[in-house]
């Protein structure tokens, strides 16, 4: 493992007050004026996906999914861990690190002891925020699992440490280090943790989900799968529900266990009215708001200005959110929703799964983004992430896919596929937004147990079960055809999406059962 830094720039489990004083005086973001810091992270407004490395050992040869996964050696690891302790050692006037000694797990018998030393206050700041903070009693005599070094000051260079740019990420499983160089985006720090977990906790009987949860007041659990965008974090944080967490969980053999001990929530057009509980959290001391657009004047935070990053988001710890559940942890769930956001129009706004239809959608992780979203994206576009969250799976997907059948299947759980996206057309030709209000209602009445029993069609193309109608539903949203103005032009483009789902799974064909793959969407059967 990482041996200690040893310096007196180090500053151990900075309190948040003293984390803020740092970041201001050194320029590090902005007091805003609900008393939120607010950051810029500059080039790097989300995860470098293509800069992230994993050491290809004996330990991780057979194990590790290297289609998905960048391989280093341990002798490029070694020079660039060398390397990032010159760094820290060098002589910069100003220059500070912020060690923060943090927990991720919930649960104590699957709990991951981190440490992580940050170049920026607010890093630390975001991490301590992001994590599970120990009781002082817990720090006398803290052992870490796992080391991460982060420092944006770092710059890579290709041709010496033989990666892609100036940007790194890198992880070794085997002596638990992770370290993060050249970019300012604080996330990174914690999918670090999250793809470390998804690594080690299957072989320990542990599903890792990239997912939301939250409790009913009849200790009901439901787990929210979805990709950015699909409404994850929003439709979790339900007013008459507990929040357990929003993103990275655990469900082993005694129950669900949040990861984290805080949020990561999406800003951008973020406001009282929608989203009453995510706004009062990001709008007070403690909380970062990164990439947000800041008043000059007034600092107040304008999130509907996009153009510092789309992916704006504000970082809190959980206990700002009014009803969560802080211990962390739940029962086995009841429901199991997987979140997307179809673009397309084609998809109704729920529909019950099996549990082969449950792999294969979890398998596919289906969205899609909007036109305009990205450079060269004129119409919408098509995203399969695997297991909602393929870029922290170092495992194969039938590791993942084949626990949750499993588990799914032993405890009986009701599974639901939430469209959140477009109805009545595509985005940007005739589609409008699934209504959040309708959504709500089709999942209160899936989490009560009220559709169990309904009456159901099955859906033409995709062959899962659609609920005639639902309470407070207008009839014709759960029949997607009946939403368009032109039928044909609907059947046309659900023939699209099932041929990408098709062709999207055939890389998973040859690891899934016949079961598995007759849950596909089938062009015959439509027809």
């Amino acid at each position: 493992m990482f041996s200690a830094i040893d310096s007196p720039k180090l500053h151990r489990n900075t309190s948040v007050a003293e984390l803020y004083e740092f970041a201001l005086k050194r320029g590090g973001g902005q007091l805003t004026a609900s008393g939120a810091l607010a950051v810029e992270t500059g080039q790097h407004t989300g995860r470098s996906a293509a800069d992230k490395y994993t050491v290809r050992d004996a330990s991780t040869e057979s194990t590790v999914w290297w289609d998905n996964s960048k391989p280093m050696t341990r002798a490029q690891f070694d020079l660039l861990q060398q390397d990032f302790k010159t760094h820290v050692a060098k002589d910069v006037p100003g220059q500070e690190i912020f060690v923060q000694d943090l927990f991720a797990g919930a649960d104590p018998a699957h709990r991951l002891r981190v440490r992580v030393y940050c170049e920026f206050a607010w890093h630390a700041l975001f991490i301590r925020n992001l994590l599970i903070r120990p009781q002082a009693n817990e720090l006398h005599e803290f052992v870490p699992d796992l080391i991460i070094i982060d420092l944006p000051s770092f710059r890579a260079d290709p041709v010496r440490h033989g990666v892609r740019s100036q940007t790194v990420i890198a992880g070794d499983f085997n002596r638990r280090v992770v370290l993060i160089g050249g970019t300012s985006y604080a996330g990174e720090m914690k999918k670090s943790v999250f793809t470390y977990l998804n690594y080690i906790l299957p072989e320990r009987g542990v599903m890792p989900m990239h997912c939301s949860v939250n409790e009913g007041k009849a200790g009901d659990t439901a787990v929210f799968f979805g990709l950015s965008g699909t409404g994850k974090t929003t439709l979790s944080a339900d007013p008459n529900r507990a929040l357990i967490g929003d993103d990275e969980h655990g469900w082993s053999p005694e129950g669900v266990f949040n990861f984290e001990g805080g949020c990561y929530a999406k800003a951008i057009k973020l406001s009282a009215a929608a989203e009453p509980d995510i706004f009062r959290a990001v709008n007070r001391f403690g909380a970062v708001l990164e990439n947000v657009v800041v008043d000059p004047v007034t600092r107040q935070p304008e999130f509907n200005d996009a153009s510092l990053a789309e992916n704006s988001r504000g970082a809190y710890p959980i206990d700002f959110i009014a009803n969560a559940k802080l211990l962390g942890t739940t029962g086995h769930p009841s429901n199991i929703v997987m979140l997307t956001a179809d673009a397309f129009g084609v998809m109704p706004p729920l529909a019950r799964l099996t549990p082969n239809e449950a792999m294969y959608h979890f398998l596919s992780g289906y969205t899609a983004k909007v036109a305009g979203t990205e450079k060269g994206v004129t119409e919408p576009k098509e995203t399969f992430s695997t297991c909602f969250g393929a870029p922290f799976m170092p495992r194969h997907p039938s590791v993942y896919g084949n626990m949750l059948r499993r588990m799914i299947a032993e405890r009986g759980v009701n599974c639901w596929l939430v469209n959140t996206g477009w109805t009545g057309g595509q985005a940007g030709a005739g589609g409008r937004r699934m209504p959040l209000g309708a959504t709500r209602k089709l999942l209160e009445a899936a989490l009560s147990g009220a559709l169990v029993k309904a009456p159901m069609r099955r859906d033409p193309f995709f062959g899962f079960e659609v609920p005639y109608g639902v309470e407070g539903v207008d009839p014709r949203l759960l029949t997607p055809r009946d939403t368009w103005t032109d039928a044909s032009a609907y059947d046309e483009q659900a023939r699209k999406l099932v041929r990408l789902f098709n062709r999207n799974f055939e890389r998973f064909e040859a690891n899934v059962d016949a079961e598995v793959r007759a849950a596909a969407p089938r062009l015959d059967i439509a027809a």
